[in-house]
């Protein structure tokens, strides 16, 4: 994994947002494919989103579960946990693709999703996808 994330990882453990802005390229693009609307351009807005995150999140926690570089991309697969301001439990889970040039991150697109709460099993996941529940034990 590159130092530039390793920095960032333990920035953001530290809750210490100029450490982590400052790992950011003034332009950093962030994408998160599975939710279009959610996309910015920007330091500042990385700013004050982690501002938020760490305000209502006092005790965010992130841990790095396994990391892949591909040049100048690394994936990494990560899980966020805490419990937010107003006592609800917090966990997200997913994989972010960083691209990382000249010592700053300059994009990012994240693949990040709550946890579920609820129990759903496969059969109600295929269901809910696809309209039609699957055969049990269909082999």
């Amino acid at each position: 994994m590159s130092d530039v994330l390793d920095q960032l990882f333990t920035a953001l453990n530290a809750h210490d947002l100029e450490a982590a802005a400052a790992l950011f390229h003034e332009d950093y693009r962030s994408e998160q494919p599975a939710h279009p609307g959610r996309a910015f351009v920007g330091r500042a807005q990385m700013h004050a989103n982690w501002e938020a995150m760490f305000a209502g999140i006092p005790n965010f926690r992130s841990e790095v579960m396994r990391t892949v570089d591909d040049g100048n991309t690394t994936w990494v697969e990560w899980k966020w946990t805490g419990t937010r301001s107003d006592g609800q439990p917090f966990q997200v889970r997913g994989v972010a693709l960083f691209e990382v040039e000249g010592g700053l991150i300059t994009a990012a697109r994240l693949y990040l999703e709550d946890v579920e709460r609820d129990w759903i099993d496969i059969e109600q996941a295929v269901q809910s996808l696809s309209g039609r529940r699957p055969r049990t034990g269909a082999g």
